[in-house]
């Protein structure tokens, strides 16, 4: 074999060598990424689990406030009544 050959051959082997490298480091790096999204994934079902209970508490709460802006509507349209009432009142 010549000397060309020669070291065509080692430049193709450097070359494979270097893309499994690169491939192998890819997959490490892949493998790290399903890991933490497999942490992240528990993280987030642990926290839906945990907050369910909340939404039959909301809608409670809700209802409630509900009924504190109609009060607090009232309470201000009866204001506004008397206000006027007043001013008229003290016109000459």
């Amino acid at each position: 074999m010549s000397l060309v050959a020669i070291v065509s051959l080692v430049l193709v082997g450097v070359l494979v060598a270097a893309l499994a490298f690169y491939l192998i480091w890819v997959v490490v790096i892949l493998r790290r990424a399903v890991d933490t999204l497999g942490k992240v994934t528990f993280g987030v079902r642990a926290i839906a689990h945990r907050s369910e209970p909340i939404g039959p508490l909301v809608a409670d709460i809700n209802a409630n406030l509900g009924a504190v802006a109609d009060a607090l509507e009232g309470l201000t349209a009866d204001r506004e009544s008397t206000t006027s009432a007043v001013s008229s009142d003290r016109r000459p």
